[in-house]
Parts: C-alpha cells; structure tokens; sequence
C-alpha cells in the first residue's frame, strides 16, 4: 500500500488515467476539494492528461448536486431530520438557506458553491422547496464550470512551476491555502477571525491564566513578605479556606442571615440535593415556591461554583423540571431580583470598628437594536463588542440566532451578570455615599467572622441604593473575588493590575492580622486540592 508521499510523487502507478478517472469523478462525491486537488497534482506530474483530470472532477461534482437537490425533492424536509444532517447542517443554518433561497435563485447556488458550509443545505433545500428543476441544473452546470477549473487549474500549475522539485510539499501547501481560502470565504468566519484577534488585542477578553500570571507573582511576593503562603486564607474565619474555592452559597446565605441588618436585602433560596431523586427535587422546588408565593423566572445555579458558571434563568415549570433533571449537583433555586445589576467589594481590618468599600461596579446586560434585515447571529457578528465574545452570545442565544428583529427592537445579550458571560462592567465608584457604606458595613459586622469579600446586589433605583435602601443581595464571594471594576474601558492593563494588587495586600493584611489573633490558616496541601477540585472544608477558625 502506497502512502502519501509515494501517491504525491509517483501519481498512483498502479491506476490507468481511465482508473485515476473514475477515482476522481466518484472521490467528488466524498470530499470535492480533496478530489480536485489530488487531480491537479495528477495532471502536474504527468500521470494524465489536465483535461481528463478536469473532466473528472467536474462531471463528478456536476453529478453531485444534481443527487443532492434529487434527495431534497425525493424525501423533503425529512431529509434535515437526517441525525448525520443534522450533525453538519444545524437549524439555523437551513433557515437561513431557505430564506436566501426563496429571494435568490441562481445567486443563492453560485455563491454556495463559493462560500464555505452553505453548498450541501442549500442544494438540499432547493429540491425540498420543488425549485424549477431545468434552471437549477442549469445554475448547477455553470457554477461546477466556473469553480472546477480554479482549483483544478491553480492546483496543477502550482505544483507544476512553485513545486516542481517537492511534489508532497506543493500538495500541502495548496492544501493549506484553499482551506483556508475556503474557510474564510464565509463572512461570518471572516468576523469570528476579527473577534479573535480582538481578544487577544483587549487584556480584557484575556485567558484568566494569561492575564493573571503576574497577579499570581504578586501573590507569592506578599507571601514571602508576610512569612506565609497562606496567610489571606485566615481572611473570613467562618467561611471554608475564606471563600478560596469551592465553598457552598447556601451556608453563605444561612451565615448571612444571623446578622439582622441583613434580613431585608436577602433573596429567598433554597438547596436542593443532587442527590435526590428529579421527582423529589421537583417536588422541594415547587413546594418552596408556593409557600413563598414566587412566580418565574427563578434562578437556578450551582452551590458550588464561580463566575457565573451553570447560572440559568427559568422561565417555568416544565424548563425547571427539566434543568433538574439533568443535573446532579446540588443547586441553589433563588428569587429572581429585578433592576439594575452592581458589586460592591468591602473589607475591615481587625481592628478597626467600621469597614470600608474598595469599590463598586456598574454592570449592565449589553443588548443590541434590530434593523428588520439582520438576523440575531448577523447582529453579533457586527457589533464591534459584542463579536468579541460571539461564541458566548450565540451559546445563551441559540434558539434566537436565526430570529430577525423589527426595527428598534431590543435584543438582550445576556441576562446574568458576569463578566464571563457578556455583561459590561463599568467602575461604580460614583455610588459610594456614606449611608450605603454605613449600611453595607452594618450588614458584614453582623456576619461574625467576615471581613473581606465582594456582595453581588440588584436595584430598581440607583439613588436608593445611595441611600442604604431598597437593594436585594444575590450572593456574597470571599477572598478570591475580583474587584470587577478593573474591566472598565477606562482603566488600563497598568489600572487593572494596580487595582487587584492593593486589594491582595489587603487580604494579605487582614489575614495576618487575624492570624495574630488565633485563626488558623488553611494548609498549602488543603489550598492545592480546592484548587484541583475539591470542596471546601469546615471552617478552620478557633
């Protein structure tokens, strides 16, 4: 058996140019571009004729579309049904080859032929929809007559006058260059290409292992200054490792709940087991429900997780039922708050009788505005943001991607609040006043045991959040939240970074501070497995 090199180089010796014929003409029909570019490299080397090889190919894909668009008419829509279609070939995808279809006739083919992922759709649909058969064999002829010979023609001169000394490596380089002709021939992988780019231009879009590499240096230089690795884990004595990893939201809540300035800004939640079985966390779920009067949409999330990770918002009873039973972690069902999303990141020193904010950050749900031509997905690709983190938009917005909006109408991106997810976030700071401090301190000093960490709060009125009124806790995070208002476009790498040190030294300082007073801090082999995975512990205090 011949491998690659030797086909390349010898141009199948042990086929006729009547066998390389049929190889070609039938090899289409599983891979067009392979077919073509092997044929060209055939008629390069002399092993047949650049006409029979051109033939080949040409009457192979010509024959091809002309099974596809019969298997459309022969079967209909029960083609798309198909699970190995539906592998390759999404909803959206066909919706939006019927709708280009049904306007254009022979553009809709021509263009197919040359952007990449619309061809085996399109083809499909158009005997599906009993499109005139005469014109789309026609349209079919000369798009095959047009595209053949580009790729067949480049491929064989290439080889020919750039590669004539290295066969093998002329084929892995025309190979190369036609996939990813091909690829970015698509205006929406073209767009994904310049989020990319964008991504890696904007610090804020970074890996979290990229942008807090120097963070984490930071880290170690405070642990060597304050003579432990460990000490910021003495930061929140009743919280597991202070809220290092992996701790549970419901003991938060329930902690939170003994202070008694707290008991108005707390959302109503519940725990369900996964260990239960579905009926029965249906069951706890609806009972919770009915007695505290709640209607959807609810929120649905994790114990145990972190930035946004596993949020859902339901919308009723049968998406609750579902979200249940597809999980079997334990989940915390919450009472939706409406308004405005903030942070607020607080800490207090030991010793001091009242804390302080470090900062405040103004999230908002980013939204685009249809324009009665666009679908959601074309929207996305567009905005200059927003196609910036277009694989997450398009994953919370699946069912939608295909939608065309009115003009006007406003589309919401996202509807949980974490930079992970979409949301914007902008520095808040114009929202500290004296009575919101005072409150929020007043809320931390009568949780015994927490000095540092970051609230997650909603509000329907920013002055009466300024006022210490009227707002509604989501969650509270303990000493590796972030202070998020480091991702405001005002701020940068240098801010950012600025900002997250001065908050470590704080948490260094309360942590060494607390360890003067007894706390015991978490060990560095306990940190190492909450990192890898672990759930938290019981609290380490004494």
């Amino acid at each position: 058996m011949l491998d690659l090199s030797q086909i390349l180089q010898n141009g199948f010796p042990e086929f006729s140019a009547a066998g390389l014929f049929f190889l070609f003409f039938f090899g289409t029909f599983l891979s067009e571009d392979g077919a073509c570019l092997l044929a060209g490299t055939a008629a390069a080397t002399g092993r047949m004729s650049f006409a029979l090889a051109l033939s080949a190919c040409f009457l192979g894909i010509f024959v091809g579309d002309i099974l596809l668009y019969g298997a459309g008419r022969m079967f209909g829509r029960r083609t798309f049904e198909n699970k190995l279609v539906k592998r390759f070939v999404p909803d959206r995808t066909i919706t939006s080859a019927s709708e280009w279809l049904t306007k254009h006739g022979a553009a809709a083919v021509f263009l197919s032929r040359f952007v990449s992922g619309l061809r085996l759709p399109t083809y499909l649909l158009a005997g599906a929809l009993r499109t005139d058969f005469g014109k789309f064999v026609l349209y079919f002829l000369l798009a095959s007559a047009i595209w053949t010979p580009i790729l067949v023609g480049s491929t064989a001169f290439s080889q020919a006058f750039l590669f004539p000394d290295n066969t093998l490596l002329g084929f892995i380089a025309i190979v190369i260059v036609v996939r990813t002709a091909i690829k970015y021939s698509s205006w929406k992988n073209r767009r994904l290409l310049v989020g990319r780019i964008k991504r890696m231009a904007h610090w804020e879009f970074w890996p979290l292992q990229v942008f807090y590499a120097p963070v984490v240096l930071y880290v170690f230089w405070l642990a060597i200054r304050h003579r432990s690795l460990t000490a910021f884990t003495a930061v929140n004595p009743t919280i597991p490792a202070s809220g290092f990893k992996g701790e549970s939201k419901d003991d938060i809540y329930k902690q939170l709940k003994s202070s008694e300035d707290a008991t108005e800004f707390l959302l109503r939640h519940t725990l369900l087991n996964g260990t239960l079985s579905p009926p029965e966390k249906l069951r706890q779920a609806s009972q919770f429900i009915d007695e505290n009067g709640l209607q959807f949409p609810l929120v649905l999330k994790p114990d145990r997780g972190e930035r946004g990770m596993g949020v859902r918002i339901i919308r009723s009873s049968e998406s609750l039922e579902a979200e249940l039973s597809a999980s079997d972690s334990d989940l915390i069902l919450q009472e939706n708050a409406a308004g405005r999303e903030i942070s607020i990141f607080y800490y207090r020193y030991p010793h001091e009788k009242r804390g302080s904010i470090y900062s405040i950050t103004e999230k908002h749900l980013p939204s685009l505005i249809g324009d009665g031509r666009s679908t959601l997905e074309e929207l996305i690709l567009s905005h200059p943001r927003a196609v910036c983190l277009a694989a997450k938009y398009f994953e919370q917005n699946e069912a939608a991607l295909a939608n065309v909006y009115g003009t006007g109408e406003e589309i919401k991106l996202t509807e949980i609040g974490t930079h992970s997810r979409g949301a914007i976030f902008l520095d808040g700071g114009w929202l500290k006043t004296n009575a919101l401090e005072k409150k929020i301190d007043e809320i931390c000093r009568g949780f015994d045991g927490f000095f540092f960490g970051r609230f997650d709060i909603r509000t329907s009125s920013f002055e009466e959040l300024k006022r210490g009124e009227r707002f509604k806790i989501i969650e509270l995070n303990g000493v590796t939240s972030e202070s998020t208002n480091i991702y405001d476009p005002q701020y940068t790498l240098f801010d950012a970074y600025r900002i997250l040190f001065r908050q470590w030294s704080i948490a260094f300082e309360i942590g060494a501070a607390n360890c003067r007073l007894g706390v015991r801090q978490t060990s560095v082999l306990r940190l190492a497995r909450l990192a890898l995975g672990a759930r938290a512990a019981e609290t380490t205090c004494v």
